[in-house]
């Protein structure tokens, strides 16, 4: 179990390998079978990693990018650098050349490792940009190595360099303090440009302490993560890296979120964390589903949902009959749905962003406990989750052990304690606006309830005043939106205005199977201003609306011509809009529905 007498994280890796040894650590795919990388073959890779990275020059306080999909080689680059006191900086897969730019630029890194060719090709040409990083270690580097102003290292070249070396990487691993900067961490750019969240060992080690806290109740043995939310986001950085690795749990890393289906039926997780959009998805593919077959399977499925919901709301409410009708359908249906997902998960967890009640709801009524938390990057990021005692799904949980958090006269959450930022890496002003006198002024509003729980409103900043001077929260109304299974993605707008309009994204099975039945076609791009199709989504609005108050209620709509996506840079690497850049598409096109 964590300890938190640990030195730091790498002297925590190392400890961990003296008690694990070669018991199976992390797990991936190669030629199509999961095979497992055992707590000492790790720190046969990390060691010689480390070893090599001194000879390139790196010294304490070096910030070094990391960019790799989710892999064991990322833990091991990441072991690596905070063994000889340097700086991880992770960067999204996703990034653009200009993207790492910014980040090389910004954290004035002095070197990269990158594990993938096609990585390669957008880090290599931001890194020759950047006058500070002089290096380059790839997996796979490009065959023209010259005239680049940077030195490429081929990783088995720097490997072999380190396994000649003779530092004790393990007793400079034990050096470090845990006040010391472990990670620059850049949020997603949800509202703008990203910046670097300096974050300690000292604030990873108190998130570690309180996830293990939260999740006893589930009887913490020997478990199974599988990990596929990107490690440079602080999420899956502290849920599915750093506290699986403090308990002595398997990491499987999932091959990608396309493949995430079989891969939860290969590894058969015990714990497992998500985002909000994942369970939004798999809520519409099962209600779907369900729908698409029909008869005695759709009864039986709607009559587990029902009475799971009332067994979960009001546990007295069943009588004998329903009780029995219960424990059939637990069989029949219930056990159906956790197979879904491996059949021996003790907790799903949801974080990055607000689950709809209603989401949480359909997943504990079909048998799956689903627990929601809180958090944010200058956090480390965990702030609070719920936990299976005590579970109130539209609440974000109680504050994880030793954090202090206040409700500000506005409404603003405010978190203090070892959780906390060092800071945003050098940009004092931000810093200054967000960590006052020790508190971090999260940005969002919430209120705690009689029973200690967090309850999250919205954004501060993406909250919507209309013209009237009500103050709507978006995210609840998308939330609902999205809840209806012919609605994939929705935005809604109003700021300053009479009432909401929205920005749909219809779901793709539902489009094809309108576009069939309509002899149309199904591209997004060509049916945006379909009068039959936004005629098709009326009654859908109609049913929203009928769940929402007066001054949520949508007016109009329109359709946008592609899905928000990582791509086309309307998503964050986690899935959360970026409504600045979706404003800037669509936004006259909104406005033009208020004339």
């Amino acid at each position: 179990m964590a300890d938190q007498n640990w030195a730091n994280l790498a002297a925590m890796f190392y400890d961990q390998v003296d008690a694990y040894g070669d018991r199976p650590f992390l797990w991936a795919k190669r030629e199509g079978t999961y095979k497992p990388l055992s707590w000492g073959d790790v720190a046969a890779r990390v060691t010689p990693l480390a070893r090599g990275l001194l000879q390139t020059g790196i010294k304490p306080g070096d910030r070094v990018v990391l960019v790799s999909e989710n892999r064991p080689a990322w833990l091991i680059a990441d072991i690596a650098i905070m063994a000889i006191g340097a700086i991880t900086v992770p960067a999204y897969t996703t990034n653009t050349v200009a993207d790492h730019l910014h980040v090389l630029k910004d954290s004035s890194a002095k070197g990269v490792i990158v594990y993938n060719r096609r990585l390669a090709q957008s880090l290599i040409p931001a890194a020759e940009q950047c006058d500070t990083t002089e290096f380059v270690v790839a997996l796979y580097p490009p065959e023209d190595q010259t005239a680049r102003g940077i030195d490429v290292y081929p990783l088995q070249n720097l490997i072999d360099m380190g396994a000649a070396g003779h530092t004790n990487i393990v007793e400079m691993a034990r050096r470090w303090s845990r006040e010391e900067t472990a990670c620059i961490i850049y949020t997603s750019g949800t509202g703008g440009v990203p910046k670097g969240v300096m974050l300690s060992h000292k604030a990873l080690f108190h998130n570690i302490a309180g996830a293990t806290d939260a999740l006893l109740d589930l009887g913490l043995g020997e478990e199974v993560f599988l990990s596929f939310l990107p490690l440079s986001h602080s999420y899956e950085h502290m849920a599915g890296h750093f506290f699986p690795m403090a308990i002595g749990a398997e990491i499987y890393y999932a091959e990608g979120i396309e493949t995430l289906a079989s891969n939860m039926l290969e590894v058969r997780p015990t714990i497992m964390t998500a985002v909000p959009r994942l369970y939004e998805t798999l809520h519409q593919r099962i209600t779907l589903g369900v729908k698409k077959a029909g008869g005695a399977k759709e009864k039986m499925f709607n009559k587990a949902r029902e009475l799971g919901q009332r067994k979960f709301e009001d546990p007295g409410s069943l009588g004998f009959v329903e009780r029995v009708q219960d424990r059939v359908l637990d069989k029949l249906v219930r056990d159906k749905v956790r197979g879904r997902f491996g059949g021996r998960l003790k907790a799903l967890v949801s974080g990055g962003a607000p689950l709809n009640p209603d989401i949480g709801i359909f997943f504990t009524a079909l048998g799956l406990t689903l627990l929601q938390g809180y958090g944010q990057t200058e956090t480390a990021p965990l702030v609070s989750v719920n936990r299976k005692s005590s579970l109130k799904l539209h609440t974000v949980g109680p504050p994880v052990i030793n954090t202090n958090v206040k409700i500000a006269n506005d409404g603003e959450i405010l978190v203090a304690g070892d959780l906390t930022m060092k800071g945003y890496w050098n940009n004092p002003d931000a810093t200054a606006e967000t960590l006052r006198d020790g508190w971090i002024h999260t940005g969002d509003i919430g209120h705690i309830d009689d029973d200690g729980h967090l309850v999250i409103t919205d954004r501060k900043k993406d909250i919507i005043v209309n013209s009237g001077g009500d103050n709507v929260a978006p995210q609840r109304v998308e939330g609902i939106i999205c809840m209806e299974p012919e609605i994939a993605q929705a935005i809604v707008y109003g700021d300053k205005r009479p009432h909401l309009v929205a920005l749909l994204v219809p779901d793709d099975g539902w489009l094809k199977e309108w576009a069939k039945t309509n002899d149309a076609s199904s591209d997004l791009s060509t049916l945006k201003d379909n009068p039959e199709l936004l005629k098709a989504l009326a009654p859908i609005i109609e049913r929203v609306n009928a769940k929402l108050s007066a001054i949520e209620k949508v007016r109009h709509c329109i359709l946008a011509s592609e899905p928000f996506s990582i791509d086309n840079e309307q998503l964050t690497p986690t899935m959360k809009p970026r409504r600045h850049k979706i404003k800037d598409v669509y936004g006259a096109a909104l406005e033009a529905l208020y004339r």
